[in-house]
C-alpha cells in the first residue's frame, strides 16, 4: 500500500541522519589527536550537532503552514550534507563547530518533518508500528557509521567519513524530492491561519518529549562511551566499534516487532518498565569483562526496543492541523536535553578517568523513561481542559 511504500522512502532517507550524526564519535580519537581536544570537548561537538533545535524548532513548526513538508526536508538533507562538507574541510577546531551546526539544523527540519509525515499517513493505524520503523533508520545509520567510519577513517584520513555521510545525504534529498507525496485526506495546515494547542496537548507533548529526550540521550552516552569501556578491557578500537553497533543493529529489528505488539495488545508502560530495566542491566554488564558481546545483545534486544512506541506519544499528543507547530515545541525539549548529556557525559569520563562513569548516568536516563510514559497515559485519560491557547 502507499503509506508503506512512503514509509520506505522514508527510513531509506533518514538513515543519512544516523550516518552523519555518528562521524565524530567515530573519529573522536583523531580528532583528540589532530586539534588536541579533550573528551569533554569530543562530547561538546557530539551535542552541538543538537543546539540548532533549542532555536529552530518553534520557528520550523511555525514555516509548515507555509512550506511543504517535502520541501523542508529537502532543505534540511542538503543542510547536512553542507555540513559534514565543512567538518571535513576544517583546519581549525573552530570550523568542525561550524559544520556540526550547519549539520544540526538539516538534522532538525529532517528529524521534525519525517515525524509529522509518517504521523500524517499512519495516524490511527499502527501508528507505533510505524514510527518504530521509522525511528530505527537513525541506529541503522549509526551502526553503518560504526563500522563504516572508523574503516574509512584507519584507510584513507578522519574527512572521509564525514565526505561519505554527505554523499549519502544528498542522495536522500533527491529521492524524497522525486518520489515523496502527502496523503490526500490530510487537513490543510499551510494556510497561515493561527497555531493553537489545548492545555491537555501542551502536557502530553512535555511528557513526550521529555521521554524522547532523555531516552535518545541514554542512546547517544552509550554510542559515544561504551567502546571505552571495551577498550579498557583490551578490545582494540575497531573491534569495540563493531560490539557496540551489534545492539544498532539489532534494534532495527526489535523496535519494529515491539511496536507491532503495542499496537495489537498496548501495554505501552509495562512494555517500558520491562525494557528500560534491560538498558540498565546491559549497562552494568558491559563493565564485566568479557561480557562486551551479550551485553550489547540485551541492550539491542530489550533495552532500545521501545524507541518508536516512544515516538509514537508525540503523534497521539495533538491534532493533525496543529502538528507541524507541535513538533517544534517536542523538539525543543528533546533538542535541550541532547544538547547538554553528552559534554557533561564526556566531563564525568575526564573527571573520573572511568570509562564506565557516563554510562551510570544512561542508566538514569533510562529510568526517568518511565515515569514520564505513566504521566502521559494519565494526562491522555483526563478530560480536556481549559480553551484552546493560540501562540
Amino acid at each position: 500500500m502507499m503509506r508503506w511504500r512512503i514509509l520506505g522512502l522514508l527510513f531509506l532517507a533518514r538513515i543519512g541522519l544516523g550516518l552523519q550524526f555518528q562521524t565524530v564519535a567515530s573519529v573522536g580519537d583523531d580528532l583528540v589527536v589532530a586539534f588536541g581536544f579533550s573528551y569533554a570537548d569530543i562530547g561538546f561537538l557530539i551535542g552541538l550537532f543538537m543546539a540548532p533545535g533549542l532555536f529552530l524548532a518553534i520557528p520550523a513548526g511555525y514555516w509548515g503552514r507555509y512550506v511543504s513538508d517535502r520541501l523542508m526536508v529537502v532543505l534540511g538533507l542538503c543542510a547536512l550534507a553542507l555540513g559534514g562538507a565543512a567538518s571535513s574541510l576544517a583546519m581549525e577546531s573552530w570550523a568542525i563547530g561550524v559544520g556540526r551546526v550547519l549539520a544540526g539544523a538539516g538534522f532538525l527540519f529532517t528529524t521534525l518533518y519525517f515525524t509529522k509525515m509518517v504521523a500524517d499517513w499512519f495516524e490511527g493505524r499502527e501508528i507505533a508500528t510505524a514510527m518504530s520503523i521509522l525511528v530505527m533508520s537513525w541506529p541503522f545509520g549509526i551502526a553503518m557509521g560504526q563500522i563504516g567510519h572508523a574503516s574509512l577513517a584507519q584507510t584513507y584520513s578522519w574527512q572521509v567519513p564525514f565526505q561519505a555521510a554527505s554523499i549519502y545525504c544528498v542522495i536522500a534529498a533527491l529521492g524524497v524530492y522525486l518520489f515523496y507525496r502527502p496523503p490526500h485526506d490530510l487537513p490543510d495546515a499551510t494556510d497561515g491561519a493561527p497555531v493553537a494547542l489545548t492545555g491537555q496537548e501542551w502536557r502530553l507533548m512535555l511528557c513526550a518529549a521529555a521521554a524522547w529526550g532523555v531516552f535518545n540521550a541514554a542512546y547517544v552516552t552509550y554510542l559515544a562511551f561504551a567502546p571505552k569501556v571495551l577498550e579498557a578491557h583490551g578490545q582494540s578500537a575497531i573491534v569495540a566499534a563493531r560490539i557496540i553497533s551489534i545492539a544498532s543493529w539489532i534494534m532495527i529489528f526489535s523496535g519494529a516487532a515491539c511496536g507491532q505488539f503495542v499496537d495489537r495488545f498496548g501495554g505501552r508502560n509495562i512494555v517500558l518498565v520491562v525494557c528500560m530495566g534491560g538498558a540498565s542491566a546491559a549497562l552494568l554488564l558491559l563493565g564485566r569483562p568479557g561480557a562486551g558481546v551479550g551485553a550489547s545483545i540485551l541492550f539491542g534486544l530489550i533495552g532500545m526496543a521501545p524507541a518508536g512506541v516512544i515516538m509514537a506519544m508525540a503523534g497521539q499528543a495533538m491534532r493533525p492541523q496543529v502538528r507541524a507547530f507541535g513538533m517544534g515545541v517536542f523538539f525543543t525539549v528533546y533538542y535541550a536535553i541532547m544538547w547538554i548529556t553528552p559534554p557533561f557525559a564526556g566531563a564525568i569520563l575526564d573527571a573520573t578517568g572511568n570509562p564506565q562513569g557516563p554510562l551510570f548516568l544512561a542508566m538514569t536516563l533510562f529510568v526517568a523513561v518511565v515515569p514520564l510514559g505513566i504521566a502521559f497515559q494519565l494526562f491522555k485519560g483526563a478530560p480536556m481542559m481549559g480553551q484552546e491557547r493560540k501562540v
